[in-house]
C-alpha cells in the first residue's frame, strides 16, 4: 500500500494547488464577467457558496465511499472537478460562473474520501502520522497554488482555471492507474441518505464521539483566528508592508506543513494521541498569548515555530476519532469532520473579524486571548473522552 499512500498524498496536494490557483485572479475575473467595479458581496458570495457545498456534500461523498468504495467515488469526483474547472474557464456570465463554483464545491468535497482512504491503509498506531502527512500535503499545495495562479493570471485571466482542470486531470489519471481499492471498504457501508443532516445525526448517536467532536469544533474555530486577522493585526500593530506579510504567511505555511508532516506522527506514536493533542493546545495557547502581548514585529517571526507546533493537534484528534468507529463507516465519519471544518470556515471568520474590529482600538490582542481561552473548553471534553468506550462499531 506504499504506492497508494503516495498517490493519495499527491492527489490531495494537486487538489489544493487547483483550489489555490484561482484565488489571485478571482477579483479581476468577477469584475470582468460581472461588468462591475464593486465586487464586495459578489466575492464573498462566490467564496461562501463553495464552502456551503463542502458542508452539505462532504458527508454524502464519504458515506457513498463506504457503500460503493473509495476509488470509484474519488474518480467521479476528480473527473467532475476537471470538467467543472474547464467549464468555468470559459463561462461567459456571472450566473454560469456561480453555477460552476457550486459544482466545484460539490466535486471538491473529496478530502473526506481521501481521509477515509488514509484511515483504511494506515495501521491504527500510525494514523496520526498519516493524517499529518495528508494535511501537510494539502498545506503545501495551497501555498504553491496562489503563486502559480498569480503567474498564470498575468498571462491570461482565465489561465489558472485551465491549469486547475489539467491538474485535476492528472489527479484522475494517477488515481485511475495507480490507486487500488482497499479491500476492507468495498461495499461494506449502507446506502447513504441524501439528507445532509443525516450523517451528523448518525455521529451524535455515539457517546464515544460526542466529546471528541466538540473538541474538534473548538480546534477548528481557534484555527480560524490566525487566518482571519493575521494580515490585519500585523499591519495595524506593526505597520508591516505587503511583502513582509507575504513572507510571514509563506513561512507559516511551511512551518505548519512541516509540523504536521514530521512532528505529529512521531509524538502521537511515542506518547499517544491525547498527549500530542495536549502538547498542541499548550503550544498554540502560548503562541496566541505571546502574540497578543508582543510589542515588536520580529517577535511574530520568532513565534512561528510555536504557532505551527499547534498544528499537530488536528491529526492527533482525527486519529483519536477514527479509532472510535469501524472501517465500514470511516467515510461517513471523515465526511462529518470535513463538513464541520467547512461550516466553521463559513461562520468563524465573521465572528472573529467582528470581535477584532470592535476591540482593536482598545486592545488589538483581545481576539488572540479569546482564542487561547477557547482551548479551556477542550479539557473537559478530553476528560469526557476517557470515559467513553474505546471503540464503537456503527450499527446503523
Amino acid at each position: 500500500m506504499r504506492k497508494a499512500y503516495l498517490v493519495v498524498l499527491m492527489a490531495v496536494a494537486l487538489d489544493a494547488v487547483g483550489v489555490g490557483l484561482i484565488m489571485p485572479v478571482l477579483p479581476g475575473l468577477l469584475r470582468e464577467v460581472g461588468h462591475v467595479d464593486d465586487i464586495g458581496w459578489i466575492f464573498g458570495a462566490f467564496l461562501s457558496v463553495y464552502a456551503a457545498m463542502q458542508v452539505l456534500f462532504s458527508p454524502l461523498l464519504g458515506a457513498l465511499s463506504d457503500r460503493y468504495g473509495r476509488r470509484p467515488v474519488l474518480l467521479v469526483s476528480l473527473a467532475g472537478s476537471a470538467a467543472d474547472y474547464l467549464f468555468m474557464a470559459f463561462a461567459p456570465s456571472l450566473p454560469l460562473l456561480f453555477a460552476g463554483r457550486l459544482i466545484a464545491g460539490i466535486t471538491g468535497a473529496s478530502m473526506a474520501v481521501a481521509s477515509a482512504y488514509m484511515a483504511d491503509i494506515s495501521s491504527e498506531d500510525r494514523r496520526a502520522r498519516g493524517f499529518g502527512h495528508l494535511n501537510a500535503a494539502f498545506g503545501i499545495g495551497f501555498i504553491a497554488g496562489p503563486v502559480l495562479g498569480g503567474l498564470l493570471g498575468d498571462v491570461w485571466l482565465r489561465a489558472p482555471f485551465l491549469a486547475a482542470a489539467v491538474l485535476n486531470g492528472i489527479n484522475l489519471a494517477l488515481a485511475f492507474f495507480l490507486l487500488p481499492e482497499p479491500e476492507r471498504t468495498r461495499g461494506t457501508g449502507e446506502t447513504p441518505s441524501f439528507n445532509p443532516l443525516a450523517p451528523l445525526r448518525w455521529a451524535l448517536t455515539f457517546p464515544a464521539l460526542l466529546s471528541l467532536l466538540g473538541a474538534f469544533a473548538v480546534l477548528a474555530l481557534v484555527g480560524e483566528v490566525g487566518g482571519t486577522i493575521w494580515v490585519l493585526y500585523m499591519q495595524d500593530k506593526f505597520a508591516w508592508d505587503l511583502f513582509t506579510v507575504g513572507i510571514s504567511l509563506a513561512l507559516f505555511g511551511l512551518f505548519h506543513a512541516g509540523a504536521q508532516g514530521f512532528v505529529a506522527g512521531p509524538i502521537a506514536e511515542r506518547w499517544g494521541e491525547k498527549a500530542a493533542l495536549v502538547t498542541a493546545i499548550l503550544a498554540d495557547s502560548a503562541a496566541y498569548l505571546s502574540i497578543a502581548l508582543a510589542w515588536q514585529g520580529w517577535m511574530a517571526f520568532a513565534l512561528l515555530p510555536l504557532f505551527c507546533l499547534g498544528g499537530i493537534g488536528a491529526p492527533a484528534l482525527q486519529s483519536l476519532l477514527t479509532s472510535r468507529i469501524g472501517a465500514d463507516h470511516q467515510g461517513r465519519l471523515q465526511g462529518v469532520l470535513t463538513s464541520m471544518t467547512s461550516l466553521v470556515s463559513v461562520f468563524g471568520p465573521f465572528v472573529i473579524a467582528t470581535l477584532y474590529f470592535r476591540t482593536r482600538t482598545v486592545f488589538p490582542g483581545t481576539v488572540w486571548i479569546a482564542g487561547a481561552a477557547l482551548y479551556v473548553l477542550c479539557l473537559p471534553l478530553l476528560f469526557g473522552a476517557r470515559r467513553a468506550e474505546p471503540r464503537q462499531e456503527a450499527a446503523k
